[in-house]
Protein backbone atom coordinates (compact mmCIF):
# COMPACT_ATOMS: atom_id res chain seq x y z
CA UNK A 1 0.00 0.00 0.00
CA UNK A 2 1.47 3.63 -0.68
CA UNK A 3 0.52 6.88 0.56
CA UNK A 4 -1.69 7.91 -2.05
CA UNK A 5 -4.06 4.92 -0.88
CA UNK A 6 -5.10 6.13 2.46
CA UNK A 7 -7.70 8.94 1.16
CA UNK A 8 -5.06 11.98 1.54
CA UNK A 9 -5.04 15.14 -0.57
CA UNK A 10 -2.57 16.22 -2.92
CA UNK A 11 -0.95 18.76 -1.49
CA UNK A 12 -0.29 16.57 2.06
CA UNK A 13 0.69 13.79 -0.52
CA UNK A 14 3.29 16.12 -2.43
CA UNK A 15 4.75 16.93 1.11
CA UNK A 16 5.37 13.30 2.32
CA UNK A 17 7.02 12.34 -1.21
CA UNK A 18 9.61 15.50 -0.93
CA UNK A 19 10.17 13.82 2.20
CA UNK A 20 11.17 10.43 0.71
CA UNK A 21 8.78 8.30 2.29
CA UNK A 22 7.70 5.89 -0.39
CA UNK A 23 4.97 3.80 1.69
CA UNK A 24 3.35 3.62 5.12
CA UNK A 25 4.73 2.26 7.80
CA UNK A 26 2.44 0.28 9.86
CA UNK A 27 0.76 2.81 12.28
CA UNK A 28 0.50 5.39 9.27
CA UNK A 29 -1.10 2.66 7.06
CA UNK A 30 -3.76 1.99 9.88
CA UNK A 31 -4.35 4.80 11.93
CA UNK A 32 -4.46 7.40 8.69
CA UNK A 33 -7.57 6.31 7.11
CA UNK A 34 -9.58 5.50 10.52
CA UNK A 35 -8.42 9.20 11.95
CA UNK A 36 -9.69 10.53 8.42
CA UNK A 37 -12.94 8.61 9.10
CA UNK A 38 -13.38 10.78 12.04
CA UNK A 39 -12.50 8.20 15.04
CA UNK A 40 -11.12 9.03 18.40
CA UNK A 41 -7.47 6.74 17.81
CA UNK A 42 -5.42 4.93 21.05
CA UNK A 43 -2.53 4.07 18.84
CA UNK A 44 0.06 1.31 20.82
CA UNK A 45 3.78 1.33 18.82
CA UNK A 46 7.03 2.07 19.59
CA UNK A 47 8.76 5.48 19.37
CA UNK A 48 10.71 5.43 15.99
CA UNK A 49 7.84 3.72 14.00
CA UNK A 50 6.24 7.07 12.42
CA UNK A 51 3.79 8.69 14.84
CA UNK A 52 4.20 11.75 13.92
CA UNK A 53 2.99 10.85 10.12
CA UNK A 54 0.47 9.06 11.40
CA UNK A 55 -1.41 11.79 12.97
CA UNK A 56 -0.22 14.90 11.28
CA UNK A 57 -0.67 13.74 7.88
CA UNK A 58 -4.85 13.46 8.63
CA UNK A 59 -4.62 16.63 10.85
CA UNK A 60 -3.05 18.45 8.46
CA UNK A 61 -4.91 17.36 5.52
CA UNK A 62 -8.62 17.98 6.87
CA UNK A 63 -7.48 22.03 7.64
CA UNK A 64 -9.72 24.48 5.61
CA UNK A 65 -8.59 27.97 6.71
CA UNK A 66 -7.74 29.64 9.78
CA UNK A 67 -10.51 30.98 12.14
CA UNK A 68 -8.34 32.57 14.69
CA UNK A 69 -9.47 29.81 17.02
CA UNK A 70 -6.41 27.02 17.71
CA UNK A 71 -7.25 23.89 15.43
CA UNK A 72 -5.15 21.63 17.04
CA UNK A 73 -2.93 20.86 20.46
CA UNK A 74 -0.23 18.43 20.56
CA UNK A 75 0.95 17.39 23.35
CA UNK A 76 4.61 16.00 23.80
CA UNK A 77 6.76 15.24 27.12
CA UNK A 78 9.53 17.22 26.59
CA UNK A 79 10.68 20.33 24.42
CA UNK A 80 13.28 18.30 22.25
CA UNK A 81 10.20 16.28 21.06
CA UNK A 82 7.94 19.17 20.95
CA UNK A 83 10.32 20.55 18.64
CA UNK A 84 10.81 17.37 16.71
CA UNK A 85 7.52 16.93 16.26
CA UNK A 86 6.74 20.36 15.29
CA UNK A 87 9.29 20.05 12.39
CA UNK A 88 7.79 17.12 11.13
CA UNK A 89 4.78 19.05 11.00
CA UNK A 90 6.19 21.98 9.49
CA UNK A 91 7.71 19.25 6.82
CA UNK A 92 3.83 18.04 6.22
CA UNK A 93 2.35 21.15 6.12
CA UNK A 94 4.68 22.64 3.02
CA UNK A 95 2.21 22.86 0.53
CA UNK A 96 -0.53 24.75 3.02
CA UNK A 97 -0.84 28.23 4.95
CA UNK A 98 -1.12 26.22 8.31
CA UNK A 99 0.50 28.02 11.42
CA UNK A 100 2.14 26.17 13.77
CA UNK A 101 4.22 26.67 17.18
CA UNK A 102 6.21 24.73 19.77
CA UNK A 103 5.60 25.91 23.14
CA UNK A 104 7.31 24.69 25.71
CA UNK A 105 9.38 25.98 29.35
CA UNK A 106 12.99 26.69 29.14
CA UNK A 107 12.61 30.00 27.42
CA UNK A 108 11.15 33.14 27.61
CA UNK A 109 7.34 33.11 27.50
CA UNK A 110 6.79 36.20 25.52
CA UNK A 111 8.01 35.15 22.68
CA UNK A 112 5.39 32.57 22.08
CA UNK A 113 2.60 34.93 23.65
CA UNK A 114 3.94 37.47 20.90
CA UNK A 115 3.35 34.38 18.24
CA UNK A 116 0.26 33.67 19.80
CA UNK A 117 -1.24 36.85 19.42
CA UNK A 118 -0.41 36.69 15.48
CA UNK A 119 -2.96 33.73 15.27
CA UNK A 120 -1.71 30.25 15.19
CA UNK A 121 -3.97 26.84 13.84
CA UNK A 122 -1.76 24.23 15.70
CA UNK A 123 0.13 24.05 18.71
CA UNK A 124 2.90 21.58 20.13
CA UNK A 125 3.16 22.01 23.44
CA UNK A 126 4.58 20.52 26.93
CA UNK A 127 1.77 20.13 29.25
CA UNK A 128 3.18 22.81 31.81
CA UNK A 129 3.72 25.23 29.39
CA UNK A 130 -0.08 24.59 27.44
CA UNK A 131 -1.26 25.18 30.79
CA UNK A 132 0.79 28.06 31.87
CA UNK A 133 -0.58 29.95 28.44
CA UNK A 134 -4.26 28.68 29.61
CA UNK A 135 -4.20 30.15 32.96
CA UNK A 136 -2.87 33.36 31.77
CA UNK A 137 -5.69 33.24 29.65
CA UNK A 138 -3.51 33.76 26.46
CA UNK A 139 -5.35 30.82 24.89
CA UNK A 140 -8.20 29.26 24.82
CA UNK A 141 -8.81 25.46 23.23
CA UNK A 142 -12.85 25.75 23.04
CA UNK A 143 -12.37 25.27 19.68
CA UNK A 144 -9.67 22.81 18.79
CA UNK A 145 -10.76 19.53 16.56
CA UNK A 146 -7.81 17.61 17.13
CA UNK A 147 -6.14 16.79 20.10
CA UNK A 148 -2.85 14.64 20.48
CA UNK A 149 -1.32 13.22 23.44
CA UNK A 150 1.59 11.75 22.15
CA UNK A 151 4.13 9.34 24.10
CA UNK A 152 1.78 8.71 26.80
CA UNK A 153 3.36 6.27 29.05
CA UNK A 154 6.45 9.30 28.98
CA UNK A 155 3.87 11.28 30.19
CA UNK A 156 2.94 9.05 33.13
CA UNK A 157 6.32 8.70 34.00
CA UNK A 158 7.03 12.09 34.27
CA UNK A 159 4.12 12.90 36.31
CA UNK A 160 1.89 14.93 33.83
CA UNK A 161 -1.52 12.99 33.84
CA UNK A 162 -2.86 15.76 36.08
CA UNK A 163 -2.07 18.80 33.86
CA UNK A 164 -2.94 16.79 30.83
CA UNK A 165 -6.47 16.15 32.67
CA UNK A 166 -7.06 19.86 33.16
CA UNK A 167 -6.00 20.57 29.64
CA UNK A 168 -8.31 17.88 28.15
CA UNK A 169 -11.06 19.59 30.22
CA UNK A 170 -11.01 22.87 28.83
CA UNK A 171 -11.01 21.56 25.06
CA UNK A 172 -14.40 21.78 23.20
CA UNK A 173 -16.41 17.80 23.91
CA UNK A 174 -16.75 17.81 20.19
CA UNK A 175 -12.80 17.35 19.23
CA UNK A 176 -11.01 13.88 17.80
CA UNK A 177 -8.91 12.47 20.14
CA UNK A 178 -5.81 10.73 19.45
CA UNK A 179 -3.62 9.05 22.17
CA UNK A 180 -0.59 7.62 21.02
CA UNK A 181 1.69 5.69 23.68
CA UNK A 182 4.69 2.44 23.43
CA UNK A 183 3.02 0.89 26.62
CA UNK A 184 -0.46 0.91 27.54
CA UNK A 185 -0.57 0.95 31.72
CA UNK A 186 -4.03 1.16 33.65
CA UNK A 187 -3.43 4.64 34.27
CA UNK A 188 -3.50 5.34 30.51
CA UNK A 189 -6.65 3.13 29.82
CA UNK A 190 -8.36 5.12 32.36
CA UNK A 191 -7.28 8.28 30.69
CA UNK A 192 -9.02 6.73 27.60
CA UNK A 193 -12.17 5.68 28.82
CA UNK A 194 -12.81 8.95 30.62
CA UNK A 195 -12.35 11.00 27.70
CA UNK A 196 -12.41 9.58 24.39
CA UNK A 197 -15.78 8.98 22.94
CA UNK A 198 -17.18 4.71 23.49
CA UNK A 199 -16.42 4.44 19.61
CA UNK A 200 -12.28 4.66 20.13
CA UNK A 201 -10.56 2.62 17.87
CA UNK A 202 -7.41 1.16 19.35
CA UNK A 203 -4.66 0.18 17.07
CA UNK A 204 -1.83 -2.22 18.29
CA UNK A 205 1.29 -2.26 16.24
CA UNK A 206 2.94 -5.50 17.00
CA UNK A 207 6.47 -4.95 17.43
CA UNK A 208 8.57 -8.11 15.60
CA UNK A 209 11.86 -9.15 17.42
CA UNK A 210 14.06 -6.71 16.35
CA UNK A 211 18.16 -8.32 16.59
CA UNK A 212 21.42 -6.67 15.02
CA UNK A 213 23.33 -8.29 17.70
CA UNK A 214 25.85 -9.77 14.48
CA UNK A 215 26.56 -6.12 13.98
CA UNK A 216 28.71 -3.72 14.52
CA UNK A 217 26.82 -0.73 14.84
CA UNK A 218 28.39 2.83 14.32
CA UNK A 219 27.14 6.76 14.43
CA UNK A 220 29.66 9.59 13.25
CA UNK A 221 28.12 12.95 13.87
CA UNK A 222 28.20 15.34 11.09
CA UNK A 223 27.38 18.96 9.98
CA UNK A 224 24.60 18.59 7.13
CA UNK A 225 26.80 20.61 4.83
CA UNK A 226 29.55 17.65 5.29
CA UNK A 227 27.75 14.92 4.68
CA UNK A 228 29.44 13.79 1.38
CA UNK A 229 32.38 14.44 2.27
CA UNK A 230 32.41 12.59 5.85
CA UNK A 231 30.91 9.24 3.59
CA UNK A 232 33.73 9.87 1.33
CA UNK A 233 36.16 9.73 4.50
CA UNK A 234 34.60 7.18 5.77
CA UNK A 235 34.41 5.17 2.48
CA UNK A 236 38.32 5.85 2.12
CA UNK A 237 39.68 4.39 5.24
CA UNK A 238 37.21 1.72 5.68
CA UNK A 239 37.75 1.12 2.22
CA UNK A 240 34.91 -1.66 1.87
CA UNK A 241 34.84 -4.68 -0.60
CA UNK A 242 31.36 -4.37 -0.51
CA UNK A 243 28.49 -2.05 0.88
CA UNK A 244 24.84 -1.06 0.31
CA UNK A 245 24.36 3.00 1.00
CA UNK A 246 20.85 3.81 2.08
CA UNK A 247 19.23 7.28 0.83
CA UNK A 248 16.08 7.86 1.75
CA UNK A 249 14.76 9.53 -1.62
CA UNK A 250 15.31 8.36 -5.36
CA UNK A 251 16.66 11.51 -6.12
CA UNK A 252 18.85 11.52 -3.27
CA UNK A 253 19.90 7.92 -4.65
CA UNK A 254 20.17 9.62 -8.25
CA UNK A 255 22.67 12.21 -6.92
CA UNK A 256 24.81 10.30 -4.60
CA UNK A 257 25.30 7.78 -7.63
CA UNK A 258 26.53 10.28 -9.92
CA UNK A 259 28.79 12.49 -6.98
CA UNK A 260 30.50 9.05 -5.84
CA UNK A 261 30.99 7.96 -10.01
CA UNK A 262 32.41 11.23 -10.33
CA UNK A 263 35.04 10.50 -7.66
CA UNK A 264 36.17 6.88 -9.36
CA UNK A 265 34.14 5.13 -7.21
CA UNK A 266 32.91 1.83 -8.50
CA UNK A 267 28.78 1.99 -7.64
CA UNK A 268 25.48 2.56 -9.37
CA UNK A 269 22.25 3.03 -7.95
CA UNK A 270 18.95 1.45 -7.11
CA UNK A 271 15.54 2.66 -6.80
CA UNK A 272 11.82 2.38 -7.54
CA UNK A 273 11.67 4.36 -10.74
CA UNK A 274 13.89 2.01 -12.45
CA UNK A 275 12.73 -0.92 -14.63
CA UNK A 276 12.58 -4.44 -13.40
CA UNK A 277 15.25 -4.88 -16.01
CA UNK A 278 17.32 -2.30 -14.75
CA UNK A 279 17.32 -3.42 -10.89
CA UNK A 280 18.27 -7.25 -12.22
CA UNK A 281 20.88 -6.13 -14.07
CA UNK A 282 22.26 -3.78 -11.19
CA UNK A 283 21.63 -6.38 -8.77
CA UNK A 284 23.68 -9.00 -10.88
CA UNK A 285 26.39 -7.09 -10.94
CA UNK A 286 26.29 -6.10 -7.29
CA UNK A 287 26.02 -9.80 -6.30
CA UNK A 288 28.74 -10.62 -8.90
CA UNK A 289 31.14 -8.55 -6.75
CA UNK A 290 31.37 -6.20 -10.00
CA UNK A 291 30.08 -3.31 -8.33
CA UNK A 292 31.80 -2.04 -4.77
CA UNK A 293 28.84 -0.15 -3.49
CA UNK A 294 25.18 0.00 -4.00
CA UNK A 295 22.62 3.22 -3.33
CA UNK A 296 19.38 2.30 -2.64
CA UNK A 297 16.36 3.49 -1.36
CA UNK A 298 14.58 1.46 1.16
CA UNK A 299 12.05 0.48 -1.03
CA UNK A 300 14.60 -0.98 -3.64
CA UNK A 301 16.60 -2.86 -1.35
CA UNK A 302 13.82 -5.43 0.06
CA UNK A 303 14.75 -8.16 -1.13
CA UNK A 304 18.19 -7.68 -1.48
CA UNK A 305 20.13 -10.86 -0.14
CA UNK A 306 23.60 -10.20 -0.91
CA UNK A 307 25.93 -12.75 1.32
CA UNK A 308 29.38 -10.50 0.64
CA UNK A 309 27.87 -7.67 2.22
CA UNK A 310 30.36 -6.04 4.77
CA UNK A 311 29.39 -2.56 5.21
CA UNK A 312 25.60 -0.94 5.34
CA UNK A 313 25.93 2.76 5.59
CA UNK A 314 22.72 4.99 6.49
CA UNK A 315 23.80 8.04 4.35
CA UNK A 316 20.67 9.45 5.25
CA UNK A 317 18.32 8.49 8.31
CA UNK A 318 15.56 6.20 8.47
CA UNK A 319 12.27 6.69 8.84
CA UNK A 320 11.44 4.52 11.72
CA UNK A 321 13.29 2.08 13.79
CA UNK A 322 12.15 -1.42 11.44
CA UNK A 323 13.37 0.47 8.50
CA UNK A 324 16.64 0.61 10.46
CA UNK A 325 16.75 -3.35 11.32
CA UNK A 326 15.71 -4.20 7.84
CA UNK A 327 18.71 -2.06 6.40
CA UNK A 328 20.94 -3.26 8.72
CA UNK A 329 20.14 -6.67 8.03
CA UNK A 330 21.65 -6.36 4.90
CA UNK A 331 24.70 -7.16 5.70
CA UNK A 332 25.95 -9.68 8.65
CA UNK A 333 24.39 -12.51 6.38
CA UNK A 334 25.01 -16.27 6.91
CA UNK A 335 26.26 -15.48 10.49
CA UNK A 336 29.01 -13.07 9.16
CA UNK A 337 29.64 -10.42 10.89
CA UNK A 338 29.10 -6.83 9.36
CA UNK A 339 29.39 -3.32 10.16
CA UNK A 340 26.69 -0.26 10.06
CA UNK A 341 27.28 3.38 10.05
CA UNK A 342 24.70 6.27 10.35
CA UNK A 343 25.32 9.71 9.36
CA UNK A 344 23.45 11.93 11.89
CA UNK A 345 23.29 15.55 12.58
CA UNK A 346 22.78 17.33 15.58
CA UNK A 347 18.85 17.38 14.30
CA UNK A 348 18.91 13.66 13.96
CA UNK A 349 20.47 12.58 16.99
CA UNK A 350 17.60 12.15 19.47
CA UNK A 351 15.64 10.11 16.79
CA UNK A 352 19.09 7.88 16.59
CA UNK A 353 19.01 7.16 20.22
CA UNK A 354 15.37 6.28 19.81
CA UNK A 355 16.37 3.77 17.32
CA UNK A 356 19.06 2.65 20.21
CA UNK A 357 16.31 1.99 23.03
CA UNK A 358 13.91 0.33 20.22
CA UNK A 359 16.73 -3.11 19.30
CA UNK A 360 18.44 -2.63 22.82
CA UNK A 361 21.78 -2.71 21.50
CA UNK A 362 24.60 0.33 21.64
CA UNK A 363 25.14 2.12 18.70
CA UNK A 364 29.09 3.24 19.32
CA UNK A 365 30.23 7.17 18.36
CA UNK A 366 32.97 7.18 16.02
CA UNK A 367 34.89 9.81 14.80
CA UNK A 368 34.89 11.27 11.34
CA UNK A 369 38.17 10.07 9.46
CA UNK A 370 40.68 13.19 9.38
CA UNK A 371 43.04 13.18 6.46
CA UNK A 372 45.90 11.58 8.73
CA UNK A 373 43.66 8.64 9.56
CA UNK A 374 43.04 8.22 5.56
CA UNK A 375 46.63 8.92 4.69
CA UNK A 376 47.68 5.85 7.01
CA UNK A 377 44.86 3.39 5.73
CA UNK A 378 45.95 4.22 2.18
CA UNK A 379 49.61 3.52 2.99
CA UNK A 380 49.23 0.42 5.29
CA UNK A 381 46.69 -0.70 2.26
CA UNK A 382 49.69 -0.20 -0.23
CA UNK A 383 52.35 -1.43 1.90
CA UNK A 384 50.52 -4.77 2.45
CA UNK A 385 49.91 -5.00 -1.79
CA UNK A 386 53.52 -3.74 -2.01
CA UNK A 387 54.70 -6.98 0.00
CA UNK A 388 52.02 -9.47 -1.73
CA UNK A 389 53.94 -8.09 -5.14
CA UNK A 390 57.72 -8.63 -3.60
CA UNK A 391 56.60 -12.56 -2.11
CA UNK A 392 55.20 -13.44 -5.82
CA UNK A 393 58.36 -12.06 -7.42
CA UNK A 394 56.27 -10.67 -10.16
CA UNK A 395 57.95 -7.61 -10.32
CA UNK A 396 61.77 -8.50 -11.31
CA UNK A 397 61.38 -7.40 -15.13
CA UNK A 398 60.70 -3.71 -13.69
CA UNK A 399 64.75 -4.24 -11.91
CA UNK A 400 66.40 -3.01 -14.92
CA UNK A 401 64.83 0.16 -15.04
CA UNK A 402 64.97 0.60 -11.62
CA UNK A 403 68.74 0.07 -11.39
CA UNK A 404 68.80 3.19 -14.40
CA UNK A 405 66.87 5.14 -11.73
CA UNK A 406 69.35 4.44 -9.02
CA UNK A 407 72.32 5.98 -11.21
CA UNK A 408 70.25 9.50 -10.53
CA UNK A 409 67.54 8.83 -8.11
CA UNK A 410 67.91 7.87 -4.22
CA UNK A 411 65.86 4.68 -4.42
CA UNK A 412 64.52 5.60 -0.91
CA UNK A 413 62.97 8.20 -3.02
CA UNK A 414 61.48 6.55 -6.01
CA UNK A 415 59.85 4.60 -3.61
CA UNK A 416 58.33 7.20 -2.04
CA UNK A 417 57.21 8.92 -5.09
CA UNK A 418 55.53 5.86 -6.68
CA UNK A 419 53.71 5.42 -3.43
CA UNK A 420 52.40 8.44 -3.24
CA UNK A 421 51.36 8.32 -7.46
CA UNK A 422 49.49 5.07 -5.60
CA UNK A 423 48.04 7.89 -3.28
CA UNK A 424 46.71 10.19 -5.04
CA UNK A 425 44.91 7.68 -8.06
CA UNK A 426 43.22 6.08 -4.66
CA UNK A 427 42.15 8.96 -3.17
CA UNK A 428 38.46 10.38 -4.04
CA UNK A 429 38.17 13.65 -2.45
CA UNK A 430 39.78 16.81 -2.51
CA UNK A 431 40.31 17.27 1.38
CA UNK A 432 41.34 20.50 2.19
CA UNK A 433 41.15 20.31 6.13
CA UNK A 434 42.41 17.46 8.19
CA UNK A 435 39.25 17.40 10.65
CA UNK A 436 35.69 18.09 9.66
CA UNK A 437 34.54 16.54 13.01
CA UNK A 438 31.98 17.62 15.81
CA UNK A 439 33.12 17.30 19.17
CA UNK A 440 30.24 16.24 21.50
CA UNK A 441 31.74 16.32 25.20
CA UNK A 442 29.92 14.67 28.35
CA UNK A 443 29.92 16.00 31.15
CA UNK A 444 30.24 14.33 34.83
CA UNK A 445 27.86 16.22 37.31
CA UNK A 446 27.64 15.77 41.01
CA UNK A 447 24.36 16.06 42.91
CA UNK A 448 24.25 16.64 46.52
CA UNK A 449 21.79 14.22 47.48
CA UNK A 450 21.79 10.11 47.42
CA UNK A 451 20.36 6.99 49.11
CA UNK A 452 20.12 8.47 52.53
CA UNK A 453 17.84 11.31 51.15
CA UNK A 454 15.55 8.51 50.00
CA UNK A 455 15.76 9.44 46.80
CA UNK A 456 15.26 7.25 43.10
CA UNK A 457 16.53 7.72 39.58
CA UNK A 458 13.01 8.14 38.64
CA UNK A 459 12.33 11.29 41.12
CA UNK A 460 15.92 12.69 39.91
CA UNK A 461 15.33 12.31 36.51
CA UNK A 462 11.54 14.27 37.21
CA UNK A 463 13.38 16.97 39.59
CA UNK A 464 15.84 17.76 36.89
CA UNK A 465 13.17 17.79 33.55
CA UNK A 466 10.68 19.77 36.03
CA UNK A 467 13.67 22.47 37.15
CA UNK A 468 16.26 22.46 34.20
CA UNK A 469 13.43 21.73 31.37
CA UNK A 470 15.86 19.09 29.56
CA UNK A 471 14.70 15.73 28.33
CA UNK A 472 15.39 12.76 30.90
CA UNK A 473 16.45 10.83 28.05
CA UNK A 474 19.62 12.77 27.77
CA UNK A 475 20.96 11.70 31.55
CA UNK A 476 23.17 8.90 31.62
CA UNK A 477 24.80 6.24 33.72
CA UNK A 478 22.94 7.72 37.10
CA UNK A 479 25.23 6.43 40.09
CA UNK A 480 23.33 6.95 43.52
CA UNK A 481 25.35 6.68 46.44
CA UNK A 482 24.75 7.48 50.36
CA UNK A 483 25.13 11.36 50.29
CA UNK A 484 25.71 11.94 46.72
CA UNK A 485 24.90 11.09 43.33
CA UNK A 486 27.04 11.11 39.76
CA UNK A 487 25.37 12.13 36.35
CA UNK A 488 26.70 11.76 32.56
CA UNK A 489 25.19 14.39 30.48
CA UNK A 490 26.09 16.15 27.40
CA UNK A 491 27.61 19.93 27.56
CA UNK A 492 24.30 21.91 27.04
CA UNK A 493 22.27 20.03 29.12
CA UNK A 494 24.78 20.04 32.05
CA UNK A 495 25.25 23.83 31.60
CA UNK A 496 21.07 24.27 31.93
CA UNK A 497 21.53 21.67 35.26
CA UNK A 498 23.82 23.98 36.23
CA UNK A 499 21.89 26.82 35.72
CA UNK A 500 18.54 26.03 37.42
CA UNK A 501 18.38 23.17 39.27
CA UNK A 502 21.10 23.77 41.88
CA UNK A 503 19.96 25.42 44.76
CA UNK A 504 16.54 23.96 44.15
CA UNK A 505 14.65 21.93 46.80
CA UNK A 506 14.35 18.40 46.61
CA UNK A 507 12.49 16.00 49.25
CA UNK A 508 12.48 19.07 51.60
CA UNK A 509 16.46 19.75 50.96
CA UNK A 510 18.08 22.44 48.75
CA UNK A 511 20.76 20.61 46.39
CA UNK A 512 24.00 21.52 45.11
CA UNK A 513 25.17 20.23 42.11
CA UNK A 514 28.57 20.85 40.13
CA UNK A 515 31.10 19.63 37.91
CA UNK A 516 32.96 16.08 39.07
CA UNK A 517 36.43 16.73 38.29
CA UNK A 518 37.13 12.74 38.61
CA UNK A 519 35.12 9.79 39.31
CA UNK A 520 34.63 9.23 42.97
Amino acid sequence: MGFKELGLKEKVLKAIDDMGFEEPSKIQAEAIPVILDGFDVIGQAQTGTGKTLAFGAPIIDRFTGSDNEIYSVILAPTRELAIQVNDELARIAKYTDIKLLPVYGGTPVDRQIKALKKGIDVIVGTPGRVLDLLRRNIISLKGVCYLVVDEADEMLDMGFIDDIEEIIRQCNDDRQTMMFSATMPDAIRRLTKKYMKPEARFISIVKNTMTVSTVDQYYYEIKHENRFESLCRILDVDEPSSAIIFCKTKKGVDELTEALQERGYNVEGMHGDMNQSQRLNTLKKFRGGNLDFLVATDVAARGIDVENVTHVINYDMPQDVESYVHRVGRTARVNRKGTAYTLVTAREYMALKQIERAIKCKIRRKEIPTIDDIFQAKYNNILKRVKEVLIQEEYKRFVPLVVELDEEFNLVDVAAALMSMVYNKELSYDYKENSIGIESKRVRLFISVGRRDKISSRQLLKFLSDTADIDRRDVDDIEIYDRFTFIDVAENTARAILKRSSGKIMGGKRIRVEVSNARR
